[in-house]
């Protein structure tokens, strides 16, 4: 949020420093600073609001009240000193229809005003925000957004229907099916009843987008002599779904999705009817308001032992209370420490780490010395990951790799309430289906591996819904896959001997549950059974591995079977192969040798692959012709 140097300096007084240096405060106790550069006259300094003070600091009086309280120096000017002083308004009625999407709403009649262009000290200050100056009135609605941060609207008061005895209405209420509203800047959008907005409640027609954008309805033009103000506050939670779903983003919505005090509304209010008699003119009706329900003042206790335990400093009492201070509306000394209450525009301050936190960057986190904690001995093992280790060492050194998959499903027993994407909003119950996807989707290395069979195994949680409850336990599944299409017997071999590695390490029998060449167990009975290890063993080192990425573009591989004099070697015959296969062959592996006749015949696989797109069969068919051609030359005999 841009704010502008002089326009704080309105707020502190003279105590306020030069950017330079508000720039250094702010960076060291509040916020990141993006930015200072000067336009049009005015120095600006760009500030990165974080979300949980967006409710009170996208204002200038919101980050001069920052800035008070870093520089232990009360507002100079304070437009929430005193309360609201409007008298009671009675041209204009106001209606709710559901008091969950509006906490309160205000509005107040302003007759007799004259809608001209706005004095140079608005322009400029305008100009400097990058706002755009319109007429006397709707800049006015526009400062006070950007000096307290409440968003307020002018609409047209002789545009809206009255009843019979000459009073307007306004209707806070849903949109319904087939209703449609032109905003200012004259894009149609259609609503529903997932959007809030502001009704002429005595024809049923849609003024605006509440919190978000005004409609053409009522638009201020230069012949408008009488106006009525809004300023409410809406459900933040519509505001922001709204704006999302229309694509209609606004200051005033980014405010509104925010959650401000519904407090801000009435000094909203005040302070634009204020600013527009003085623009424009006119006499004021005064305030009508729904403030259906008020919001209490929060006190928390906030105790000195655990401050400093948190922060890891010694402050003293009266040093904590003295911040407290600085940042609360009240603050009650107690035996153990302080009862603070919140000043009202403060709705993130409730709970006690909340005024903990304030403490410590008004402090200064800067001052908090680092302290390397003392190493302690661990008291109790984690069962849990020492005989996971235990099971993750002996199907290792069978010549199995470990997965990790993703533990959530497109379907399940167990949904999320909010899921990250539509494919992935159950929870998975068992490991063998991922398993078997891992299975699939890799056995096409084989040859580029020059492996036999995809061996894989995960340790992992899963979930499973009972009648009484969630319960949660770590399964074990072990996949082979020998071919494309199916499993050979080599993985019941497999399975036989990680079952007696890992019954050794349990010292029980394993119960596999078997489906499509996976096997699963759930070792979380098994584990508990066992006792809890007094210390860790060191594990023997894997041999040190060298890892390459591998193409994105498939593998292709070609076989050749030759005969040689007896004698030759694998060796020299693959090295042949080696240096006449080009470089798009990434791989040379020998599959079969038998000798018959004074004659040896070696067949070999020969693996081509890019990096760069997928080959065709013609670039393959070429690379191979130039291996046989080195195979004639050497008198030997394709087979």
């Amino acid at each position: 949020m841009k704010v502008i140097h002089s326009w704080l300096k309105e707020y502190i007084g003279d105590s306020l420093p030069e950017p330079k240096v508000v720039e250094e405060l702010l960076t060291f106790h509040a916020f990141e600073v993006d930015g200072v550069e000067e336009l049009v006259g005015e120095v600006i300094i760009d500030i990165d609001v974080l979300p949980n003070r967006s409710s009170d600091c996208l204002s200038h009086r919101g980050i001069a009240r920052e800035l008070s309280s870093i520089l232990k120096t009360p507002l100079a000017k304070d437009p929430f000193r005193d309360p609201v002083t409007l008298p009671k308004g009675s041209k204009i009625t106001l209606h709710i229809e559901d008091e969950n999407l509006c906490n309160r709403f205000t509005a107040a009649v302003i007759t007799g005003v004259k809608v001209a262009p706005s004095p140079d000290w608005l322009k400029q200050k305008l100009e400097a925000l990058g706002q755009r100056s319109i007429n006397n009135i709707v800049d006015a609605t526009n400062y006070v957004m950007f000096a307290i941060g409440q968003p307020t609207h002018a609409f047209d008061f002789d545009k809206l229907a009255k009843d019979s005895e000459g009073h307007a209405n306004i209707t806070i209420r849903n949109g319904k099916e087939g209703e449609t509203l032109i905003l200012l800047t004259g894009e149609e959008i259609n609503s529903d009843e997932t959007v809030l907005h502001l009704v002429d409640g005595n024809n049923d027609a849609l003024l605006d987008l509440a919190g978000i954008k005004g409609g053409a309805a009522a638009e201020l033009t230069n012949d408008t002599t009488n106006i009525v103000v809004t300023s409410g506050n809406f459900n933040y939670q519509s505001v922001r779904k709204t704006s999302q779903k229309l694509k209609v983003f606004t200051d005033a919505s980014q405010r509104f999705q925010n959650e401000p005090s519904a407090e801000l509304a009435g000094y909203g209010l005040q302070e634009t009817v204020k600013l527009i008699l003085e623009l424009a003119g006119g006499v004021s009706d005064g305030i009508v308001e729904l403030y259906p329900v008020k919001p209490q003042s929060t006190s928390v206790n906030v105790g000195l032992e655990k401050t400093n335990a948190l922060l890891g400093l010694t402050l003293h009492k009266a040093g904590v209370q003295e911040i407290l201070e600085r940042v609360s509306e009240t603050v009650e000394e107690t035996v153990s420490g302080f009862v603070a209450t919140a000043p009202w525009e403060r709705t993130d301050l409730l709970i006690e780490e909340d005024y903990i936190e304030e403490i410590g960057r008004l402090h200064g986190l800067s001052n908090i010395e680092s302290i390397v904690p003392k190493p302690v001995e661990k008291i109790e093992m984690n069962s849990r990951q020492f005989y996971s280790e235990k099971i993750r060492q002996s199907l290792l050194v069978l010549g199995f790799s470990e997965v990790i998959t993703s533990s959530f499903w497109k379907k399940g027993k167990i949904q999320l309430q909010n899921a990250l994407a539509s494919d992935k909003s159950y929870l998975r119950f068992n490991l063998t289906k991922n398993i078997t996807d891992v299975l699939d989707k890799n056995y096409t290395h084989i040859d580029l591996l020059n492996i036999d069979a995809v061996r894989v195994f995960e340790i992992g949680t899963v979930f499973e819904k009972t009648e009484d409850d969630v319960t949660e336990h770590v399964s074990l599944a072990l996949g082979v896959r020998t071919k494309g299409n199916g499993f050979s017997q080599q993985d019941e071999k497999m399975l036989l001997e990680a079952t007696q590695s890992l019954e050794e390490v349990f010292g029980t029998k394993f119960k596999w549950d078997i489906d499509k060449g996976v096997a699963e167990v759930n070792v979380t009975e098994l584990i508990e059974a066992l006792p809890v290890p007094e210390k860790y063993e060191e594990y023997q080192k894997p041999s040190p591995i060298t890892y390459r990425p591998i193409s994105m573009y498939p593998a292709t591989s070609r076989d050749i079977a030759l005969w040689v004099e007896e004698g030759t070697t694998e060796a020299e015959v693959g090295a042949v192969l080696r240096e006449n296969a080009g470089e798009l062959c990434v791989k040379v592996s020998l599959f079969d040798t038998f000798s018959k006749e004074g004659k040896t015949s070696y067949a070999f696989r020969l693996v081509f692959l890019s990096f760069e797109r997928t080959l065709t069969d013609s670039e393959v068919t070429k690379e191979m012709e130039r291996v046989y051609a080195s195979v004639v030359e050497k008198n030997w005999e394709v087979r």
